[in-house]
């Protein structure tokens, strides 16, 4: 079951609200994990080598050993980078994302297994074992769990080792702590901790549907009302009404024992249960009881408005989550293609937001930490006289992180489109290819490449056309004459 905190400043939720939903904000976060992170979210390693005073193609040659390295890694099917084997590192990415979507914050440790083959690993942890020793009250310098320094620096995080709501019997982990530095030595990550910190003084994060939780329950109450009246429409359809109302039922009860009432109920259960009871399934009523009448149950439900009524509910959804209708119901329905493209620009300008903060406060660092284990166990070796290692730890480890690709809505326009901001210097070839399509340009050159030299002689592969056939005759100009 999902939770929600709604707190202030300070690091401990103030107050907790449990949501029950059945295809709410789970399955909703899982879209958006799909869309932020996807199945297969990687850095592109980009060192800055003139702040390293080496050369570009020292650069590349850094660049693609550190990829090849980091895919034995992260893409193991043997998992050795989860801490508990269970998933690769981008499910692991897509398992934090989820949790920072519905819990507000999103939390890994930072482990070294010695017996790996990466000894750098990750595992990711509840929120919710992070909290106070012994559930004390916040004070100046612990909040949350969060032990912070006088300017306001998180130095430490206690952590309970056990849940206290798990299912069987943990008293002594529930009830005892550890803490865990941020750092170690050298400047190591060993805790990761991302969220939106919204003003200052927060440690804690706030989930991103706090705002939307009445919203979500009331959506949800209202569907199983609608579901639980249609159900009962389809199993009752007929009643039998009976003259005895209030007035008869007094009249009766109002003197004597009441036998009148019984002997008449007696006659009723005799004269239906000898022929048989009423049957409505391909048989016909012949006769009733005298004064009983066949009354039908309507089946107007579910109600004309439940659309409307669920349409109207999910847009303040979509509102208090910063994305579109469209998005969060997957109705298109009512959509042309100006306002999907309208709607795709704003769902991937935030998508773009949340990718390069996440990847930035969250994966960035594991990089950081993974790389640093390369370098310093020669794995991964540095020019003579370059600067020191973690001197110029960010230098080395700069990287864009690349996620599942926007799409397209019309691909030809789309692929125009950018071969046109290429052509005027707007965009570069590495940079459309990591937005439309999610891949590396420089991995497509090659296997473009291998499949230039398998063609046979005379036939050309589609990437030798010229750029001009590709933006097509509209934007290529008119054709020239002889004259000309």
């Amino acid at each position: 079951m999902p939770r929600f905190y709604r707190g202030g400043t300070g690091s401990a939720p103030a107050r907790e609200i449990s949501v029950a939903t059945t295809a709410g904000p789970p399955a909703r976060s899982r879209r958006r994990s799909t869309g932020v992170i996807g199945a297969n979210f990687r850095p592109l390693l980009k060192p800055d080598w003139r702040a390293l005073g080496l050369d570009s193609a020292w650069a590349q040659e850094f660049k693609e050993q550190v990829e090849a390295r980091w895919r034995l890694h992260a893409d193991d099917p043997r998992r050795y980078c989860d801490t508990t084997r269970a998933q690769t590192l981008p499910q692991l990415f897509g398992s934090a994302y989820r949790t920072y979507l519905i819990e507000g914050e999103a939390i890994g440790l930072v482990n070294w297994r010695q017996m790996r083959p990466f000894k750098t690993t990750l595992r990711l942890v509840d929120p919710d074992l992070l909290c106070n020793p012994y559930d004390a009250a916040d004070e100046e310098r612990l909040r949350g769990g969060v032990e912070i320094t006088r300017d306001g620096v998180a130095r430490g995080y206690h952590f309970r080792r056990g849940h206290r709501d798990s299912a069987w019997p943990n008293v002594a982990e529930a009830m005892s702590w550890k803490r865990i530095a941020r750092e170690g030595r050298n400047g190591r990550p060993q805790v990761i901790h991302f969220f939106d910190k919204l003003r200052d003084g927060q440690t804690r994060g706030v989930s991103r549907l706090a705002p939307i939780v009445e919203r979500l329950k009331m959506e949800d109450h209202y569907s199983r009302v609608e579901l639980q009246a249609a159900v009962i429409n389809a199993i009752l359809a007929a009643f039998i009404k009976s003259p005895i109302g209030p007035e008869m039922m007094e009249e009766m009860f109002g003197e004597g024992d009441g036998e009148t009432f019984l002997n008449y109920q007696s006659d009723r259960a005799a004269f239906y249960g000898g022929r048989g009871g009423v049957k409505l399934g391909g048989a016909r009523v012949q006769t009733l009881y005298p004064n009983d009448e066949i009354g039908m149950v309507s089946t107007a439900r579910p109600a004309a408005q439940f659309a409307d009524f669920e349409a109207a509910v999910l847009r303040h959804i979509a509102s208090g989550l910063g994305i579109s209708y469209e998005q969060l119901a997957s109705d298109w329905s009512k959509t042309n293609y100006s306002s999907a493209r309208a709607a795709m620009i704003e769902i991937w300008r935030g998508w773009t937001a949340r990718r390069v903060a996440f990847a930035q406060g969250f994966c960035q660092l594991y990089f950081m930490a993974w790389l640093e284990e390369q370098v310093l166990d020669g794995h991964i070796a540095l020019p003579r006289g370059a600067p020191d290692f973690h001197t110029f730890w960010p230098a080395y480890a700069r990287a864009k992180w690349i996620g599942p690709g926007k799409g397209f809505v019309d691909p030809v326009k789309e692929a125009q489109a950018a071969a046109m901001r290429v052509a005027l210097g707007l965009s570069t070839l590495e940079e459309e290819a990591a937005e439309l399509t999610g891949t590396d340009y420089a991995e497509n050159m090659e296997q473009i490449g291998r499949e230039i030299s398998a063609m046979p002689e005379g036939m050309l592969h589609p990437a030798q056309e010229s750029f001009a056939k590709l933006l097509g005759p509209a934007v290529a100009g008119p054709a020239q004459t002889s004259e000309d």
